[in-house]
């Protein structure tokens, strides 16, 4: 792959290490070069598609993210860091991931980093929250990921981050929402293991919020799998994948939490021999149709919902 040097990053203004520092240090954490009193670089914020990205250059043969740096600054999310010009050897957690120009890697800005580089590197770093990021890909990326490289996918999504324009109102919300699922998208299909491993702990506890926003919300007829995406902050997509790993579908769960809860009020008034009348219940917990609502608890109880209630008029 072909790349160039940043025409806009070499045209902003040289930087000591303590002035590099300060502009890195609040998206990208602390950083501090083998040799901070002969160091020069640049640094040059952006957005990309709503992520925050900076384009950075810097002239240190090692540059260094240590444990006590990660205490200092707090800063806890992943970044994707594309090779622009020049080669690096990123190491994380025991991982090292050598790049050429053109190839990207994913880091944990909550572990400690190390860079070794021949000196005169470029770099496009795009920020990635933690939690959407780990929810689009449904896995947490762990150590140093390097990219396969001349794969499709890397080619695409180096042109889509490179492309990208800068002006911040070239985009509407909506638009630059559908592009930040495409990184995601592309970056799945980078990153995610060969042989997955079970549902992460992360996973299953979305997951458990994603049953507890349907059991809060069933009774509302218009009540469905878009809701419960837009309410968790997933997408569809992604929200259908968490049940199907688990041989169920989002709209079956919450048609079983509202018959479970329909089953609970026919018991309850038949304990005590009054109450609603059956299609009221039927009503109360987010069924238009009544005989819709009989079917689907026949199939699921074994007998009728009057017969259930105990009314047998």
């Amino acid at each position: 792959m072909i790349t160039h040097p940043n025409a806009d990053l070499l045209g902003t203004a040289e930087l000591n290490y303590e002035q590099w520092r300060d502009l890195l240090r609040p998206n990208w954490g602390l950083y501090t070069p083998d040799d901070p009193k002969a160091f020069v670089g640049r640094v040059r914020s952006r957005s990309i598609y709503g992520f925050n990205a900076s384009d950075i250059s810097g002239n240190a043969r090692c540059c260094e993210r240590t444990q006590k740096d990660v205490r200092l600054d707090g800063v806890d999310h992943f970044y994707a860091v594309f090779q622009i010009t020049g080669r690096s050897t990123i190491i994380q957690d025991d991982q090292a991931a050598p790049l050429a120009a053109g190839e990207v890697t994913l880091i944990d800005s909550a572990r400690p980093v190390t860079y070794l580089n021949d000196g005169h590197e470029q770099w496009l770093s795009v920020q990635l929250p933690r939690q959407p990021l780990m929810v689009h890909l449904g896995f947490e990326p762990q150590g140093c990921l390097r990219a396969r490289s001349g794969t499709c996918a890397g080619r695409l999504l180096y042109q889509l981050i490179l492309e990208s324009g800068d002006d911040l109102h070239s985009m509407s919300v909506p638009t630059d929402n559908y592009m930040q699922l495409a990184v995601y998208d592309f970056l799945g299909a980078l990153f995610a293991p060969s042989n997955p491993v079970p549902c992460s702990q992360n996973t299953e506890k979305l997951f458990r919020r994603i049953c507890s926003i349907s059991k809060d919300r069933f009774a509302d007829p218009d009540f469905g799998p878009c809701e419960v995406a837009a309410e968790a902050g997933i997408s569809l997509r992604y929200l259908q994948k968490l049940f199907t790993q688990r041989g169920s579908t989002c709209s079956e769960f919450i048609y079983s939490v509202r018959l479970d809860h329909a089953a609970r009020l026919l018991r309850r008034r038949k304990i005590l021999g009054a109450g609603h009348a059956v299609s009221d219940i039927a009503y109360a917990c987010g069924f238009r149709d009544y005989t819709h609502f009989a079917r689907r608890f026949r199939y699921r109880f074994g007998h009728s919902p009057v017969a259930h209630a105990g009314d047998h008029a």
